[in-house]
């Protein structure tokens, strides 16, 4: 299976430490979706939106233990949802799964989008700080 994210597991060292593995990637953009932050958080969430667009990374051939560990990370928030991105290097089209917010968190997202390059100047440390860790998070 292939996993499109477009927040904080965009950064190929916490994928790592999340998903237990390396994997292969590329860059995407989603249509018909926005990612804004979400209030008090580090992290964004995703939900539709006729004219939005999200870029985001597409981690392929995601193993099914990994994509277990990516449902426990991801938590009660999120839904993994099928969604269709294209390669922002040459237009591929690819099928996918993402993690989208659930209607009944929407309220938890702020107005602003979330910005990814300022996560990593920003955020990155922060949220990782915060972060205990896959085993503590598996054990919650």
């Amino acid at each position: 299976m292939n996993v499109m994210t477009y927040g904080t597991l965009m950064v190929p060292e916490i994928m790592r430490e999340v998903s237990g593995c390396l994997l292969e990637s590329v860059e995407v953009i989603l249509d018909k979706y926005q990612r804004y932050a979400v209030r008090g958080e580090q992290y964004p969430g995703m939900i539709a939106a006729m004219a939005g667009q999200v870029e985001g990374i597409l981690y392929l051939d995601v193993p099914p233990e990994a994509v277990v560990r990516l449902d426990i990370f991801e938590g009660d928030m999120y839904s993994r949802e099928p969604v269709v991105v294209q390669s922002k290097k040459d237009g591929v089209v690819m099928e996918a799964m993402a993690y989208v917010v659930k209607e009944t968190y929407a309220h938890t997202l702020s107005e602003e989008t979330w910005d990814f390059h300022n996560f990593l100047q920003n955020g990155k440390q922060l949220f990782e700080d915060k972060y205990c860790g896959f085993a503590e998070l598996k054990n919650r």
